[in-house]
């Protein structure tokens, strides 16, 4: 018996990475599945075709979030075939760096379009159904470009601090109707794509990791995908308008510092502190 056992869940950006390890989590906890692609089919069906193995019903649907009514469309069509959403993850996103004076209005209306418009379209239509069950759970995959600055990530970090504050909002408006609405803002986590890069190596960026990151590694999808699943569980009933952030200790690091392992070599609080 899984703690999601009898809840229905969508589950966008579904084929590859987190939303795929979101998809197959929710499943394993006993959902049944309604995974998006917007392009390339083959991870979703792969994807399906475990979490059927262990009984779950499973539909992949296809939506291309760059336009304005395929968001409406997907939700429409996950409700059609499985009747109801109880639980909505809203993991679909692009990436994109460049220089803040380059980037053109057609860069940043793409992100704008993908990253938070077509989020928001969707979770309407699915807040409609959820209403009239009088409960629901909503997760909004962020990232730490939506708390911190990085240089070439303007467009990129402005449409993940706009999912921030839509959950805020949203969990204000629509808590009393039984529906809790939460982020999760991962860091570094190792995906295909990243995997993808031309010159990319592993053991690189493992040693990139241990320097960088306060926990010495990178994340992996399973540690966003078990937040994720608990936000929407039964376990977090008192739980909403949260960002819970999943990077390692990335994000409460002081940037002065550059080393985690040796103490600075710096003294501060000198003739006015005991014992410094």
């Amino acid at each position: 018996m899984g703690k999601l056992d009898g809840r229905c869940a969508l589950v966008t950006g579904g084929a590859t990475g987190i939303g795929r390890e979101i998809a197959l989590e929710l499943g394993r906890e006993g959902a049944d599945l309604a995974i998006h692609f917007s392009h390339e089919r083959e991870g979703a069906d792969r994807a399906a075709q475990e979490l059927r193995e262990i009984g779950r019903k499973v539909v992949v649907l296809k939506a291309d979030f760059k336009t304005v009514d395929d968001p409406t469309r997907l939700a429409e069509a996950a409700l059609d075939q499985l009747g109801r959403i109880d639980i909505l993850v809203n993991n679909a996103g692009i990436t994109f760096n460049g220089a803040f004076e380059e980037t053109t209005a057609e860069q940043l209306e793409t992100l704008w379009n993908v990253n938070i418009r077509g989020a928001y379209l969707l979770t309407q239509k699915i807040v409609e159904s959820m209403i009239r069950f009088g409960a629901g759970a909503i997760c909004n995959i962020s990232s730490i470009h939506g708390l911190q600055g990085a240089p070439h990530h303007t467009a990129y970090a402005a449409t993940k601090g706009a999912i921030l504050g839509f959950t805020r909002a949203l969990a204000m408006e629509v808590g009393y109707k039984g529906i809790r609405v939460n982020a999760v803002a991962p860091g570094w986590i190792m995906v295909e794509s990243t995997m993808a890069l031309p010159g990319f190596d592993v053991g690189q960026a493992a040693e990139r990791a241990q320097a960088k990151v306060p926990l010495g590694r990178f994340g992996v999808p399973g540690d966003v995908a078990k937040l994720a699943t608990y936000l929407c569980g039964p376990d977090a009933h008192f739980i909403t308008g949260q960002t819970f952030v999943v990077d390692g200790g990335t994000n409460a690091s002081m940037s002065l510092l550059s080393d985690y392992r040796n103490p600075s070599p710096t003294r501060f609080g000198l003739g006015y502190v005991p014992g410094s």
